[in-house]
């Protein structure tokens, strides 16, 4: 499944376009808090598919029932550019766990560049639902090397990915290596930089939530 949140007229869109814009972008708490916003924004509507289970719950003046998520879902997170995102969701999913994996591109001489990754921190995904987050899906490689190696580790029950803005290569790399894995999306671009930079994209998202890396 591919969601796409620019396809529909919501708030979300604002947020969206004011992560884009060259002179919002200088504010660099207001962009972590567009990055958080929609965080949140994309929790709520990925809980929407998630399991509930009845419960009965004790008030003043009687019982009520209710539903409630039958299992919280895992956040993972590629650090560092993915931190906002998942602050967002973790305002929604205030009971989740949380795993944090360290990549990265590492770029050659020739320009050319591979994905390093360096070390995953989580709590025990078997049989859970994980959302793994990270604000610019470009060539798709982060994101699948990241995946294929937790489900390496684990027996994950579902996989729901989450990119602010996506690249249409990069999508389709994710669909060929992860065909279970849902997608949500707040818009798709269609052309990529000769460095694989997203156009019109918005830029290095971790720079410019946290500063330019050296």
């Amino acid at each position: 499944m591919i969601y796409e949140l620019s396809k529909n007229n919501s708030i979300a869109n604002t947020f969206i376009a004011e992560l884009r814009d060259e002179i919002i972008q200088k504010d660099s708490m207001r962009f972590r808090q567009n990055m958080e916003r929609l965080g949140a924004f994309f929790a709520y509507e990925i809980s929407k598919t998630l399991s509930y289970k009845e419960i009965e719950t004790k008030t003043p003046l009687g019982i009520a029932k209710s539903t409630v998520l039958a299992q919280k879902p895992v956040l993972a997170t590629i650090l560092r550019a993915g931190l906002p995102m998942h602050q967002g969701m973790l305002t929604v999913f205030d009971q989740a766990e949380s795993a944090f994996i360290t990549a990265y591109r590492k770029t050659k001489k020739n320009g050319d560049f591979v994905i390093q990754m360096e070390h995953i921190s989580s709590p025990e995904l078997e049989g859970k639902t994980v959302i793994l987050v990270d604000p610019m899906l470009a060539t798709g490689l982060s994101i699948v090397l990241c995946a294929k190696e937790l489900i390496g580790e684990y027996k994950i029950d579902k996989l729901h990915i989450v990119a602010a803005i996506a690249s249409t290569e990069g999508v389709a790399h994710v669909r060929a290596n992860l065909p279970k894995a849902s997608l949500w999306l707040g818009a798709i671009d269609s052309e990529m930089t000769s460095k694989s930079y997203i156009v019109p994209g918005l830029g290095d998202a971790g720079d410019l939530a946290y500063g330019i890396k050296q």
